[in-house]
Formats: structure tokens, C-alpha cells, sequence
């Protein structure tokens, strides 16, 4: 239980304006305030507004309960067993998420049956200065009050800002085995933000890695495709393996110096404005793997390059439940890469060269090339072949004019001759 008095800083003391909070964001605060409810902003969206960055999302804290902010608002869901929250939606289907302040329950609270222990345990309603110490990070505990404008701090969170240094709120081995994904997270905001991690951390980490195997793979999933989202995964999964958190993490994954200079091509990709996919994430993941398993010859079956993708990708999908389609994508890349990889001349050239996923597989092997450079020759020789094949393609299909025909013209009885 947090019962220190926070630190509140007035509107002159820091650089948040409301100029720049998304303006439904602000109609959510502006109305839970006018009834009477705090209205704070709340987690990632104060610490990057207070770093100069421009938040993905504006996510709202209240004392009002999830059945009292659905009232409140009429474009209003509620969402969620573990975590009760309301969903407010507005045009263009945008939510803002409006979650009610949270606390940590007694050991007389909490009830007999194990089998509703979890549920109750998320959702005993607290107060601000109780929801920000369940959270994972000192600078991911500061609220914004729309009621004067001002950043509330209660476990010293901007000091931690301006020494540019993540810290766990409380003891981070006990945190860490309350949920093992904090790890990850941890090195993920010391990548994104470019913080020093706290020494006790890096103890943590060292004694509770295993247990990132016992976290949720959906959770995993999503964490692994936030690094790619951010332009991180290079550098969080360099650091993942220096801890030797990478075969609790991803097993199955190299992690060799190849496979995550890769990886940090792909950031840079994704850096110019190209949206990642999970199929091409995961086909970046596993190609170093792949390409290395047998020589990409014409004489190589297709066949067992087939199966070699699938014994490669299939555990990952399976483990992480990814959906088969996205499993086939990140299959065809591989494939793609194998055959761009042994050259041109094979058979059913044509028919590659008109595959709809064979420009990305290029994309990918192209990549690939700046770590293999040996391979770089490639390139070109099947550009130009893609565009050939593709400029063919088109005239064959371009629809011929029709001919009129010329009818004679018939000769009129009643003319004058």
C-alpha cells in the first residue's frame, strides 16, 4: 500500500500541454471531471509527452467504475474478465481506453476458492497513489490531472526521467516472478528510450530468465512485435542473448551475429515508413536458420526445402497459436529467399516470377544480402527479371480494340439516282 505523499508538479514546472493530447482524449478527461470523477492521463502517454515524443495512445486512469463511466458515455463498452475497462469509441473506430484506479487486495480479502483468487486479486478498485504502485515502472507511474494540469509523482518517476535510468517499483525479484514479461520490458524501454538499466535489475534477470517461459505466449507474441514496431528488435535481442534470456524467450531462435544484424536491417526498414508483418518478421527470425540448413543449388529439391521451412516455422506457430495463414506467408518467404538465393534457370522460373509474395521475398533476401554480400549479384539479375516478367505479364493481358466492321451500305429505293 502506497501511502506516500506524491510530489505534484503545476503546469509551470513541466512541458505538457493539452495541445498536444488527442482531442477525444481530452473530451473523455474534460467530461469525467465535470461529474465529479478524477481524471488523470495515465502510463506511457505522460512519460513520452515529458520526454518530447508524440504518445501512440492516450490511456485514461478514474475513480469512477467501469458500470459508471459506461453510463457516462453511451459510446461506451466494457471489456475484459481479468481487467475490467471501458472502451469509448469514437468515428473512424478509435477507442480510448478509461481503466478505474486499482490496488493491491489484503490477505482477508482475498477469497477462499482459488478459481476466482485471479479475477478478484485484478480488480479491487483502489486509489491513485495505490494504482501507481502496481504498475511495472518508476516512469511509467506518472499521472496527468486535467483538473489543474498538473503531473503527479509518486514514486519518483521524473527523477528517474531526467537521469535517463529505468527503474522497477519495488524489489524487482519479486516483481519479475509476479510477471516474467517485465524482463523483456525492461530491456525493451532501455532500447526504446535509450536508459541505463538499475544494477538490481540486471540480478533479477540473471536469477528469474527461465521463467520467461512459464509467461503467457500470446503476451510474448505481442511483446516480440511491439520490438519490431518500435525499430528495436536488433538491439533488445542482442541484449536478450548477452543475458541468456533469448532460448527461455524464443526457442528455436539462432540468435547468431547474422540473425540479429538481420534484424537490425529490418528495424531500418521499418524506420522508412514500411509496415512490418508478423510473416515477414517471422521469416527475418528464422532465414539465417534456413538458408544455412542445406546448400541453395539448382540440383536441391524443392521438396525438401519445403519441408525444411515447415520443421522450422511450423513449432514457432504452433507454440505462439499464430493463425496458418500467416504461417503460409512466412513459409513462402522462405522459399522465396531459397530460390532467389541459387539463381536463375530453374524450373517453373516463370511461374516464381509471377508469385504475388515473390517481390517481398526479394525484399527479404535483398536484406539478407548486406549480411551475405557474397550474395549481392543476385539482386539486380532478378529485379530486372521481376520487372520484365511482370511488364509481359501485362502486355500479354492488355485488351485488344475492337475492329468495327464496315457494313455496306444499303442502297435507299427512294434516293434520286
Amino acid at each position: 500500500m502506497n501511502n506516500k505523499k506524491p510530489t505534484i508538479l503545476p503546469r509551470n514546472q513541466h512541458c505538457i500541454s493539452r495541445k498536444q493530447i488527442d482531442t477525444d482524449s481530452l473530451k473523455v478527461l474534460y467530461r469525467l471531471h465535470r461529474h465529479g470523477f478524477k481524471a488523470y492521463l495515465v502510463g506511457g502517454s505522460v512519460r513520452d509527452l515529458l520526454l518530447g515524443r508524440q504518445p501512440k495512445d492516450f490511456d485514461i486512469g478514474t475513480d469512477a467504475t467501469p458500470n459508471q463511466v459506461r453510463k457516462l458515455f453511451r459510446n461506451s463498452f466494457l471489456v475484459g474478465r481479468r481487467f475490467r475497462l471501458a472502451h469509448i469509441r469514437f468515428s473512424g473506430n478509435k477507442l480510448i481506453e478509461v481503466a478505474t484506479f486499482r490496488r493491491q487486495p489484503e490477505e482477508s480479502e482475498l477469497p477462499d476458492d482459488p478459481d476466482k483468487h485471479f479475477h478478484f486479486v485484478q480488480n479491487v478498485f483502489g486509489s491513485p497513489g495505490e494504482d501507481a504502485a502496481r504498475r511495472d515502472f518508476t516512469i511509467n507511474a506518472l499521472f496527468y490531472n486535467i483538473a489543474d494540469f498538473s503531473v503527479i509523482d509518486y514514486l519518483g518517476g521524473m527523477e528517474d526521467l531526467q537521469k535517463k535510468q529505468l527503474r522497477v517499483i519495488g524489489d524487482p525479484q519479486i516483481r519479475f516472478v509476479e510477471d516474467p514479461v517485465r524482463m523483456l520490458r525492461a530491456i525493451e524501454f532501455s532500447a526504446r528510450l535509450n536508459f541505463t538499466l538499475e544494477a538490481n535489475i540486471y540480478t533479477a534477470i540473471e536469477q528469474h530468465k527461465e521463467r520467461l517461459a512459464t509467461a503467457a505466449p500470446a503476451r510474448i507474441r505481442e511483446e516480440i512485435m511491439e520490438l519490431f514496431r518500435h525499430k528495436i528488435s536488433g538491439p533488445v535481442l542482442q541484449h536478450c542473448r548477452e543475458l541468456g534470456m533469448l532460448p527461455h524467450l524464443l526457442a528455436g531462435y539462432p540468435g547468431t551475429d547474422e540473425s540479429i544484424e538481420l534484424l537490425a536491417k529490418i528495424d531500418q526498414r521499418t524506420a522508412t515508413g514500411i509496415p512490418i508483418e508478423e510473416s515477414f518478421a517471422i521469416a527475418a527470425l528464422y532465414l539465417r536458420l534456413f538458408m544455412d540448413n542445406f546448400p541453395q543449388t539448382k540440383e536441391t529439391n524443392i521438396t525438401k526445402a519445403l519441408y525444411q521451412a515447415n520443421e522450422i516455422i511450423i513449432p514457432h506457430c504452433r507454440y505462439f497459436s499464430i493463425a496458418s495463414s500467416i504461417r503460409h506467408q512466412a513459409r513462402e518467404l522462405l522459399i522465396g529467399c531459397f530460390r532467389l538465393a541459387r539463381g536463375r534457370g530453374f524450373r517453373a522460373e516463370k511461374r516464381f516470377l509471377q508469385h504475388p509474395q515473390t517481390p517481398k521475398a526479394l525484399e527479404l533476401f535483398t536484406l539478407w544480402t548486406q549480411v551475405r554480400p557474397e550474395l549481392k549479384p543476385l539482386v539486380e539479375n532478378w529485379k530486372k527479371a521481376i520487372k520484365n516478367s511482370a511488364a509481359g505479364e501485362k502486355q500479354l493481358y492488355q485488351p485488344k480494340k475492337r475492329r468495327r466492321k464496315n457494313h455496306p451500305r444499303k442502297n435507299n429505293i427512294n434516293s434520286i439516282s
